[in-house]
């Protein structure tokens, strides 16, 4: 078959609906690339593929740990490239872009994590951690989750332990894809629609009675504590503010990662470019991919 097929996009674009369907025509199975799936439990706020789902599509890379585990891009690239070794037709499908461009090339050469450091910045005020990145790397200040401590608390680390801008440790990359790696592209405003859908359909299923269940887990997991949806109903909980604003928060806080994520895909060199009508089924969607691949199911 050639390379794996890759289907990435932002979040609540159709990509997961789109690979189920590709994996169904050629008997594929799907590799989960999302760095908060790799959670057992956190289930609404991650839309994660229902039991059904994963019973009728083989999934990997799904509820790999439990919320007191932690997991990290060197271990998701152990385990991607296991997985895929052992999968006939494999399909790499998520919106975590760290995850995808590691698998593809590398971790790099950023150091590892040093706990008294990490301790000494995490004990720096949100302010005094933006101000000192901002002076040391504004490439990764603009860029950077500025709502997102763990990784801003991570781009100071490694900062201070090789004396160069974090921007420059993954000077490496040539932000390159493989053969059969696409983009879900939709309009942005039937993209923003699809996302304030979800976030509705999140909270009717239950998204703060599951954050209840799971937050003295979520509190003590500083990578899972971020996100989208739990961080926001956490302070809700708190009492910062109501459900009404906590759902607009969630919703206004996920297009905003979504932009990012659409910056951080298009930028890849090779990858096709699929525009996705309002309209369009994810079978249909599936189909196209696979013409272009030239795989016959």
């Amino acid at each position: 078959m050639g390379a794996p097929i890759s289907i990435a996009g932002p979040t609540a674009s159709g990509k997961s609906a789109v690979a189920m369907e590709v994996a169904e025509q050629i008997q594929g199975e799907i590799i989960s690339v999302d760095s908060m799936q790799v959670y057992r439990r956190l289930d609404i706020g991650t839309a994660k593929p229902t039991a059904a789902e994963q019973s009728a599509i083989p999934h990997h890379l799904i509820d790999c740990v439990e919320l007191e585990e932690p997991y990290d891009v060197a271990r998701f690239v152990r385990e991607a490239i296991e997985a895929e070794r052992q999968i006939e037709r494999p399909i790499f499908c998520g919106g975590t872009g760290l995850y995808f461009q590691a698998w593809l090339e590398g971790l790099g050469e950023t150091p590892q994590a040093d706990a008294a450091l990490r301790t000494a910045i995490e004990a720096m005020s949100h302010e005094e951690q933006l101000t000192e990145l901002k002076a040391a790397d504004s490439v990764t200040f603009e860029r950077i989750d500025q709502q997102n401590p763990r990784r801003i608390v991570r781009a100071l680390e490694v900062i201070r332990l090789t004396g160069k801008p974090f921007s420059e440790q993954r000077a490496e990359w040539q932000n390159t894809v493989p053969a059969n790696f696409f983009l879900i592209d939709r309009e942005r405003d039937d993209l923003r629609t699809r996302i304030e859908a979800r976030v509705d359909g999140m909270f009717a299923a239950g998204l703060v009675e599951e954050t209840c269940s799971l937050r003295a887990a979520l509190e003590d997991n500083r990578v899972a504590q971020q996100a989208l949806g739990y961080r926001q109903v956490i302070g809700h909980l708190r009492g910062e503010q109501d459900l009404p604003d906590t759902i607009a928060l969630v919703k206004s806080r996920t297009w905003q990662f979504a932009k990012r994520q659409m910056t951080w895909f298009r930028r890849l060199q090779g990858a096709v470019c699929m525009a996705v009508p309002a309209e369009e089924a994810p079978l249909e969607t599936a189909r196209r991919i696979l013409s272009h691949c030239r795989i016959n199911p």
